[in-house]
């Protein structure tokens, strides 16, 4: 009896036994616990993320792969008897290209710096080729330069040295021209980088250079470009991708001499009849191949930064007078790559048809009425912005995310490595590529999303990944760690410190970040192609279809909705980011 009591005794001395001293040690225990679980869960959803991320970018990419090897794919790609010419010329456009835009591009930037004060504001100039979407900057070139009635080609028949000519001078639809008319595109972006560099480089240095007895020229090769070496290579391997990518200029001017390169053989392959996508994967591969290769090369070229700050008591200055060519020069570029061919667009879209010459009194507003009472083209221009405008919103918090980890996610420094791999690679893959990866990744079982809207969104998210996680973590760089550090110091949470106090501090990168990827993805040409159905036309898709059916006029339209869209998005942008949204552009 006494045995069987004791439990019960031992059990109403527990429960007996007081509140106060028991709670201090169950909670001391507890809190080390929910702390570890805390940081178990955030540690799991960090994983999760990143493990996202690599599926967006790594799914498309493995599918090109694994269909490049099946049924006899590479065999029937590399024993085509075009490909030795289409690979060839993909070389030279790329070396090409590569060779003139860093020329003129680092020249531009020279130039830029040496502008009269008065004058500075044509520094922006060369940056109007970029905010032209590229489909219809080739289409200008085309009203311009078409051997027959383009209107570049009039005029210079009426000079004596080609008055005899019925066609011509100028073809555009030659490689040497495709070449021409990519540099030049291209030349944009490398002066975009070179005139980064060259403006931070301290003035003491040349001056230095200049006392010891260096010419302007040694000045240039000894002093300027070592120190712009990071410049030089992101620009380098930038021109390199977009070259040995490029999709739209031989689409839209080797069509009717049958100029191919490595990118539009694919997408023959994908047009023919019957399909035959394990030969388009067979050409894909390898520019996905290098274009890796391309990414981390650069990252290897460059390595310790530091080595190259060159910041000092005084910012850059040029010595001497400056240079009435660089006015010449940048306005003379400006001309050709933007100006000029968004007036022949012009001309075209007011004009009944097109003809080697221009009446103004024709002029009329047909074609534009045309246009706007089209359900195609009303649905495409609804598509582009609504596609653009969904991606972007998706973009922003993936981006973001990316950004905290990369910048914020030192303890998690394998996460980091591996997210920063996965963020790199759509700068390294050409859009046709991923389009093509996107088509075979979507087009079945278990998630077939062709024909739908969303296939088309996930290939833009995926675009603009790196380009919304570039510009946030620069923004958050420059934040520093004082108010992250003030706002723990003051008892936010995790959740209180990003939505108070980071998220309003990078209103500015935010719009900046929307300015850039609404340009891009207006612009969009090469994936949309790949993954587009009838029901998901966007603007530069269906343009090209005008374009086929020879409908000039209702092109130039296109081109010119393009155009106004593009700018009414960045000034958007511009109002949401105020004056710092566009300095990233």
């Amino acid at each position: 009896m006494t045995g069987m009591m004791n439990p019960l005794k031992q059990d109403h001395d527990v429960d007996e036994v007081p509140a106060h001293s028991a709670s201090p040690k169950r909670s001391e225990t507890q809190k080390p616990r929910l702390r570890i679980r805390k940081s178990h869960a955030r540690t799991a959803g960090l994983v999760l993320f990143v493990f996202c991320v690599g599926v967006l970018v790594i799914r498309p990419i493995s599918y090109i792969i694994d269909r490049s090897l099946l049924n006899d794919g590479y065999k029937t790609a590399f024993e085509d008897p075009y490909i030795g010419e289409a690979i060839w010329t993909t070389i030279v456009l790329t070396v090409g290209s590569v060779a003139l835009a860093l020329v003129l591009g680092t020249a531009l930037a020279w130039f830029a710096l040496r502008l009269p004060r008065r004058l500075r504001w044509m520094s922006t100039l060369p940056v109007l080729s970029i905010l032209l979407p590229s489909v219809a900057s080739i289409t200008g070139w085309i009203f311009l330069f078409s051997p027959r009635v383009g209107y570049a080609n009039t005029v210079l028949r009426n000079l004596p040295w080609w008055s005899d000519l019925s066609t011509g001078p100028i073809d555009v639809y030659t490689t040497p021209w495709i070449v021409l008319s990519t540099g030049l595109s291209i030349t944009a972006f490398v002066y975009l980088f070179m005139s980064a560099g060259l403006t931070g480089i301290n003035s003491d240095l040349i001056e230095a250079a200049e006392v010891c007895g260096s010419s302007k020229l040694g000045v240039f090769f000894r002093v300027i470009l070592p120190l712009v070496r990071p410049s030089l290579v992101y620009a380098t391997a930038t021109a390199i991708l977009l070259a040995l990518g490029q999709f739209t200029a031989p689409l839209l001017l080797g069509r009717n001499s049958n100029i191919q390169v490595l990118t539009t053989r694919m997408f023959q392959y994908l047009n023919s009849s019957p399909v035959d996508f394990n030969a388009a994967a067979a050409l894909g591969a390898p520019l996905i191949v290098i274009g890796v290769l391309i990414v981390f090369g650069q990252r290897a070229l460059l390595g310790n930064q530091s080595r190259f700050v060159t910041h000092g008591g005084k910012g850059f200055k040029p010595v001497g007078r400056s240079s009435p060519a660089g006015v010449f020069w940048i306005g003379a570029y400006a001309l050709i790559t933007a100006i000029l061919p968004l007036m022949a667009i012009v001309i075209v879209g007011l004009s009944p048809r097109w003809t080697a010459d221009i009446v103004p009194s024709s002029f009329t507003l047909d074609n534009f009425r045309e246009a706007l009472n089209s359900p195609a083209i009303g649905d495409a221009v609804q598509n582009s912005i609504g596609f653009s405008l969904i991606s972007i919103m998706i973009a922003i918090p993936i981006g973001f995310l990316c950004s905290a980890i990369l910048v914020y996610g030192r303890r998690f420094a394998p996460l980091q490595m591996i997210l920063d791999i996965f963020v790199a690679m759509p700068l390294g893959i050409p859009a046709a590529i991923f389009g093509l990866g996107f088509l075979l990744a979507y087009s079945g079982p278990p998630l077939n999303l062709y024909g739908t809207n969303w296939v088309v969104i996930a290939v833009y998210v995926t675009l603009m990944i790196p380009f919304s996680t570039r510009l946030q973590t620069s923004g958050m760089l420059s934040l520093g760690m004082q108010y992250i550090e003030a706002s723990q110091v003051a008892g936010a949470n995790i959740w209180r410190t990003t939505f108070l106090i980071l998220v309003p501090l990078m209103r500015t990168t935010f719009g900046a970040a929307a300015a850039l990827m609404f340009l891009l993805l207006s612009h969009e040409f090469a994936a949309s192609m790949l993954v587009r159905s009838p029901n998901t036309q966007v603007m530069g898709t269906l343009l090209y279809d005008e374009l086929n059916f020879g409908s000039y006029s209702i092109v130039a339209v296109i081109a010119i909705v393009m155009t106004i869209v593009s700018f009414i998005g960045l000034a958007f942008a511009f109002l949401l980011g105020g004056r710092g949204a566009l300095k990233s552009l």
